[in-house]
């Protein structure tokens, strides 16, 4: 079964110029650069990304049949959709044992969820 793995955090813990953030930066990344190796060498990996800024989202939003579009990300919140893995795995218990590995900079939340058919 495939499950899509998302990975919500609050961007603004990578935001800025600092010599601290731009190494947890560097950190964050080699560790999903190696766990994305992982999971290729395992055979289990479908694809993934890490995504840009919230800032750069664009949403269509509708309403009563009425399409709009707004810039930025549909909901205000703390945390921001900031990558994901697609990947394909026997059971839910085998991808919350993946899910469990991915690299958080901070306080940070990560969705399972399968994929249809």
């Amino acid at each position: 079964m495939q499950y899509l793995i998302t990975i919500f955090e609050d961007e603004s813990n990578y935001e800025g110029e600092a010599a601290a953030q731009a190494d947890m930066w560097q950190k964050i990344l080699q560790a999903h650069e190696a766990l994305a190796g992982e999971m290729a060498e395992a055979g289990i990996l479908r694809g993934g990304a890490g995504l840009k800024p919230s800032s750069t989202a664009t949403s269509l939003i509708q309403r009563a049949g009425k399409m709009t579009l707004h810039d930025g990300p549909y909901t205000e919140s703390k945390e921001q959709l900031g990558g994901f893995y697609l990947i394909e795995v026997e059971d839910l218990e085998r991808a919350i044992d993946w899910a469990k590995r991915i690299p958080l900079a901070a306080d940070g939340s990560i969705e399972i969820r399968a994929t249809m058919d």
